[in-house]
């Protein structure tokens, strides 16, 4: 078997698949990308069981058939060579793979590719299409608030909520939630499943910027295809939580801010917290915002005043967990944010000043108790 292509066109496909290599794989093969020909088409797979992508290269070849090539080394040559016609030359009987190049000869050791895992196939799917910005969109805005608590795996991954009509992506680590919906999908069913956060960072990835992606599903695996890309991974098989819960369905309290200041004044705030809890304090009254911070082990002590707006007369004061509060400020993107609060023992939810079209963001942030 004998196939050429363009070095940096190879290169750019095995960078959007090797996510999938584990770092430390249960099987030898696993190292491999498996590269399968079918006339002028090189497709290129790598999965870790759990998670699999595949993508497509036109190519020139002599005949069909599949090897096993090693990940790394292979990875390493490619990144190494400027840019030029490549030949591939596979020993049919042994697997022993012969890389030409303008500058010379490489060979290494491949393996049959059937003995490559099987990678699951769409059977007895459902599916929707969305855009690939808002998938993307969705991933950064819960990503951050899932849990690395295997003890509970359900809340280590996304949970996808298909409604029909809508689809809603959230995330929690009980400490913080993270709601996002999108209401323009057309679905034949509604479901939910668990989507692994290693899968959908993969994924985030090599999303491209204004293709559809189709998502295909059913109980034990979810499919996304867009372009000549195609991610396969297995859902978390858990129960999630109850979400709705513990979202307050009352917030009397409005604070209305400019992210910008807010997140500035939080990050040189946070510094001066103590390092266990990063508590900082938020005292509001009408016009204005005092946030503060203290570690009296060190007798380290902070504070700043913000403009704001307030829809109560009365003061309140909450504290909350600073690097919690900073990573929501950090995936929301309009100038102003809205925080509703009921009482500092209460969630507060955080939400942007206006949604886009289609959309709806909601963030909860549970309370850090007041020192004394």
């Amino acid at each position: 078997m004998k196939f050429s292509t363009s070095s940096s066109d190879l290169l750019k496909q095995l960078q959007a698949v090797a996510g999938a290599i584990g770092s430390n794989p249960v099987l030898p093969i696993l190292e491999d990308f498996l590269f399968t020909i079918d006339g002028s088409k090189l497709t290129i797979s790598a999965t870790d069981l759990e998670t699999s992508i595949r993508t497509q290269l036109d190519i020139q070849s002599d005949s069909n058939g599949s090897v096993a090539i090693p990940g790394k080394i292979l990875l390493e040559t490619l990144k190494a060579l400027p840019e030029q016609p490549i030949t591939f030359t596979v020993d049919d009987e042994s697997f022993a793979i012969e890389i030409t190049s303008a500058y010379g000869r490489y060979k290494l050791a491949g393996e049959n590719g059937q003995d490559f895992p099987t990678i699951p196939s769409p059977d007895g799917v459902d599916s929707i299409e969305l855009p690939a910005a808002v998938l993307s969109k969705a991933i950064t805005k819960a990503l951050f608030a899932t849990s690395n608590d295997e003890l509970r795996p359900a809340m280590t991954g996304v949970y996808f909520q298909v409604d029909f009509s809508k689809i809603t992506f959230v995330a929690t680590d009980a400490h913080k939630l993270v709601k996002y919906s999108y209401s323009d999908v057309k679905s034949e069913v509604a479901t939910s499943f668990i989507m692994p956060k290693k899968a959908l960072q993969l994924l985030k990835g090599v999303l491209p910027s204004g293709d559809e992606v189709k998502l295909a599903f059913n109980k034990a695996n979810a499919f996304f295809t867009f372009g000549d890309v195609n991610l396969v991974c297995r859902l978390i098989d858990a129960r999630y939580p109850d979400y709705t819960a513990v979202i307050p369905t009352d917030s009397p309290n409005t604070l209305t801010i400019v992210r910008s200041d807010f997140q500035s004044s939080l990050k040189r705030i946070a510094i001066y917290a103590n390092k266990t809890t990063n508590q900082v304090i938020l005292k509001i009254n009408q016009g204005q915002l005092n946030i503060s911070a203290q570690d009296l082990d060190f007798s380290n002590e902070a504070s700043e005043q913000l403009t704001c707006s307030f829809d109560s007369e009365d003061e309140l004061s909450i504290g909350f967990n600073a690097k919690f509060l900073g990573e929501m400020l950090n995936v929301l993107d309009t100038d102003e944010v809205k925080f509703e609060l009921s009482g500092s023992n209460r969630a507060g939810i955080l939400v942007p000043s206006e949604n886009e079209p289609d959309e709806e963001v909601l963030m909860l942030i549970m309370p850090v108790m007041l020192s004394n």
